[in-house]
């Protein structure tokens, strides 16, 4: 489980990283300012960092339905925490950006 939540942690702060240099470089190419759209980016690509990295899938959506409905609450307990790491290392993301942009 503690390699899962390091996993998700990493892929949903990659994600947030990642797409908005890159969104930053396109930018640059467009001729528009790429501090302005790096901050920009970063807010909207955090929701989809958080699916991104538990899979992107609605596996893990039915697995917590099923859960629910069984009264299965470890398993509940342990999505529920899954979700919350990917949040953080999202919003972690979204920080750093910030820092390096001067909060734009």
């Amino acid at each position: 489980m503690i390699n899962r939540m390091v996993t998700v942690f990493f892929i949903a702060l990659g994600v947030v990283i990642g797409g908005t240099f890159i969104g930053g470089l396109a930018a640059f190419i467009t001729k528009e300012s790429p501090i302005k759209m790096m901050d920009d980016i970063s807010q909207r690509i955090k929701l989809y960092a958080v699916v991104s990295s538990i899979g992107g899938t609605f596996k893990n959506l039915r697995l917590l339905e099923g859960s629910i409905f069984q009264g299965e609450l470890s398993v509940v307990f342990q999505q529920a925490l899954v979700l919350l790491i990917g949040f953080i290392g999202a919003n972690i993301g979204v920080f750093i950006i910030k820092g390096l942009t001067g909060g734009y």
